[in-house]
């Protein structure tokens, strides 16, 4: 069944900001490009390398480029209709404001826990109005079905299992970063469509 034109337009017309564009952020932007998201703000620091290659929408012939630079032309490579600002920069709670500037939701992508938890600080903070999709627990061979989405508060959606961590020995493997994104992703569409429930 086809999608309403109200929800194409809906769908068309926001910008989602995605910090940290690795093994979350970059499936999470493929999915909303394929979903017909029109503006996406591509933020990270980082460049490919080839341990990225095995969770990641990289390609051996990206690394060394900036993750920003490789997804955008990935994104392309699916729409190319789609408006692609890229970000180079290391979010911080006094900058974070600015980079996300114009978004109607952002996404947590990020792997520190420190990182993570200054992204929502400073969401919370400065941006209390814009939703927030952030992600908890996806490391390890645990069962797929164990990742879930919530909302935890107004304008908190919290995504993962809420107790696997990599820092507790936990590999990171494609198949489960990509569940936990796709849910990332289909948190993002809902609340665009002003679905407001995971």
């Amino acid at each position: 069944m086809a999608m309403t034109a109200d929800a194409r337009s809906a769908l068309r017309g926001a910008t989602v900001a995605i910090i940290g564009c690795g093994g979350l952020g970059s499936n999470v932007a493929s999915m909303l490009v394929r979903a017909g998201v029109g503006t996406l703000r591509l933020i990270d620091f980082d460049r490919v390398e080839e341990d990225n290659l095995n969770r990641q929408l990289f390609f051996r012939d990206d690394l060394g480029r900036l993750k920003t630079e490789a997804l955008a032309d990935t994104l392309r490579r699916i729409t190319p209709e789609v408006a692609l600002i890229e970000v180079v920069a290391r979010v911080d709670a006094e900058n974070i404001r600015g980079l996300v500037t114009g978004a109607d939701v952002i996404v947590e992508a990020v792997d520190g826990a420190f990182d993570k938890a200054m992204i929502v600080n400073a969401c919370a903070t400065a941006l209390p109005d814009v939703p927030l999709v952030t992600v908890s627990g996806l490391a390890g061979s645990g069962s797929a079905n164990e990742i879930v989405s919530e909302r935890i508060a107004e304008n908190v959606y919290l995504v993962g299992d809420l107790s696997s961590d990599v820092r507790d020995g936990l590999p990171l493997f494609a198949s489960r970063v990509m569940v936990a994104a796709a849910h990332e992703a289909h948190v993002v569409i809902r609340v665009l469509l002003g679905l407001l429930e995971p």
